[in-house]
This record gives C-alpha cells, structure tokens and sequence, in this order.
C-alpha cells in the first residue's frame, strides 16, 4: 500500500518496543521512503509503560494524535486496548494476544478484562486486528526477547506497508547484533506465517 501510514506502537519496558520502533524506521528508510519516528512518552525500568511511532511519507513531526493512526502494534493486550483513542477510521491493530499484568492487578487491586473482551473492543473500532502470541512463538524461534519481531513479521506480511516482508528480514540481518539475527529472523517468519495463514 503506497500511501502516508502512520503506525502507533505500545508495549511495557523489557519487551523490546523501542527496538522495533528503530528497526521499522531503519527498513523504511532503506527502502527509499521518507520517514520519522520518535518516543511519545515512556518508562525505560521494566514494566514501564512504553508508547512510540514510526511515520511514512512526508510527515514533519513525529506526533500522532488520538483519531491519527492507521495501524496500532501492541506488544501487550491491554496496551492495544488503551491505546484504541489512537485509532483513525479504517485502521488496523496487530496485538500480543498475552498479559503482562500491571501491578495493580497484579496485587488484585484492579481487574483486567479477558482478551475476548478485548478482541469484541478492538474488532468494533478497527477495520482489521490480529492477535498473536507473540512470547509463545518468540520462545518457538529460540528467544523470548524475539518477541517484537514476531509482531513486525505479521505487519510485514499484511499488505499494508509499500514494502514485502523482505525488507524486513534484511534489516534485521544488518541492523541487530550478529548473536540474535536467528531467532529473530525465524520469529519473522512466524508472524508472516500468522498472516498468512489467517491465524490471527
């Protein structure tokens, strides 16, 4: 899809969103396109919540304002869910379909909703969703810490992006750490396979 996108990612701190939030740049900018990104607000201690955004096609700043995105990632389900004001009309969510509690449910203060709840939610305010559990498959690629990649493999394979899944993998083999390429490139393929499969 060869049209300005502007994509919203969520997640808590340790789960690896700002890393992905560099690395889509990075793939959009190889590809030629112009693009900006930054951090909206966030907690770099683990658990923290963690907000950013990656732009393409001409924007100047890299604020996105609620009614805004076309696409939200969100690496916990209930960051997806809190992050819905984001959403423009004819948008699409891809989300971690696990929890990572905070503590006030965590210590049995508050109460989450269950990830149906969240699924009826999301699929009344988005044109599409996908839900993937993405710690599961991360484990299943050789490392938890994939777990980002799994959600950008799925983007990736959408449709949505003016680019296919291979720019994404090359980015991963030139951008992240030569220990981690692996697993990261077969959590891509796991979340492209997702798509693909319609096991969303």
């Amino acid at each position: 899809m060869n049209r300005p996108l502007r994509i919203f990612l969520t997640g808590v701190g340790g789960q690896g969103s700002l890393t992905a939030t560099t690395l889509l740049a990075r793939t959009v900018m190889d590809q030629g396109l112009e693009v900006v990104s930054g951090e909206i607000h966030g907690m770099a201690q683990r658990g923290g919540v963690v907000e950013s955004t990656v732009l393409l096609g001409g924007f100047h700043s890299p604020t996105i304002g609620h009614g805004e995105a076309d696409i939200i990632l969100g690496f916990e389900a209930l960051e997806s869910l809190r992050a819905l004001p984001y959403l423009a009309p004819n948008s699409f969510v891809f989300s971690s379909s696990e929890f990572i509690s905070p503590p006030g449910v965590s210590m049995g203060r508050d109460k989450s909703p269950d990830l149906a709840t969240i699924k009826d939610i999301v699929g009344k305010s988005a044109q599409g969703s996908c839900f993937l559990p993405i710690n599961a498959l991360a484990r299943q690629a050789g490392a938890v810490q994939s777990a980002n990649s799994v959600l950008l493999g799925a983007l990736g394979a959408s449709g949505l992006l003016p680019f296919g899944p291979g720019a994404m993998r090359a980015a991963v083999e030139k951008y992240l750490p030569p220990q981690s390429i692996k697993a990261n490139l077969r959590a891509l393929e796991l979340g492209e396979a997702a798509v693909a499969g319609q096991n969303c």
